[in-house]
């Protein structure tokens, strides 16, 4: 496994429909069904209940060892396809940076946060 794929599962979406039904799959379970369908060799697709980006949509996280890791909002279940070929831009990489030009839109517009790298203590 060269990366995670956090998807939370309990997003609404940016903007929630008032009128939809609440027993309905919500975006974020939606997102993740989709992207499950999809996932790219080297990308493993975790569910998580929260990533706390409630404000900013269905929102996913990408993560790998000794790897930046990034979160990203506003997105759809209709974004699986970019968010799958960010996932395979960012496991093909040894540090999770993954060129500019070569990321698609969605995640050069709608990065919410990027972390850096945990390394263990050097003794």
């Amino acid at each position: 496994m060269r990366a995670v794929l956090h998807v939370c599962t309990t997003c609404r979406g940016a903007l929630p429909d008032p009128d939809a039904d609440p027993c309905a799959p919500r975006p974020g379970a939606r997102l993740m069904e989709v992207l499950t369908r999809t996932a790219p060799e080297g990308v493993e697709i975790r569910p998580v209940e929260c990533l706390s980006a409630c404000s900013q949509g269905c929102a996913v996280a990408l993560s790998g060892p000794a790897k930046w890791s990034y979160v990203y909002g506003r997105l759809t279940p209709e974004d699986a396809a970019e968010i799958a070929a960010g996932a395979r831009a960012y496991a093909a990489t040894a540090d999770g940076v993954v060129p500019w030009r070569e990321r698609p839109a969605i995640f050069r517009k709608q990065s919410l946060a990027r972390i850096p790298p945990h390394f263990p203590p050097q003794e």
